[in-house]
């Protein structure tokens, strides 16, 4: 039997970007919402108290504990902290589901601007004058 170079399997030993056994994970993400603040539409104080009332934490909501904080900066920011897995696309849904209820969803979106950023927009509503003149 000839003992050639050796290669490596085809297995990779484990998940990519997931931490080991005893490292903690913080992740931070922070949602702007000074520009519909800044209107007077959207009250960021009741959306901090929506999202600790609404995030799960193993299943179940409103226990947060110590570790998810939420927090309003002021000026229209809210940030959340995370010491464990946590989801940006999940603090997307609950963003979206306090604008569906406040009925606010037909004016703002939700749009992700970097790495553990979101920001709410309005649409960009494009008048229709001219069109009506002709008639």
């Amino acid at each position: 039997m000839v003992a050639g170079p050796k290669r490596p399997t085809a297995g990779g030993g484990g998940q990519k970007g997931t931490p080991k056994k005893g490292q903690k994970v913080t992740k931070k993400f922070t949602i702007n919402a000074t520009q519909p603040t800044s209107d007077r539409i959207f009250d960021p104080s009741a959306f901090t108290t929506f999202l600790q009332q609404r995030i799960k934490v193993d299943g179940r909501t409103g226990n947060l504990g110590d570790t998810i904080t939420v927090s309003n900066l002021g000026d229209g920011r809210i940030e959340v902290v995370a010491h464990q897995e946590f989801s940006g696309r999940y603090l997307k849904y609950l963003t979206k589901k306090f604008l569906k209820k406040q009925q606010l969803r037909d004016w703002l979106r939700v749009v992700s601007t970097q790495k553990g950023e979101y920001s709410l927009k309005f649409f960009n509503v494009v008048g229709d004058e001219g069109d009506e003149d002709e008639d």
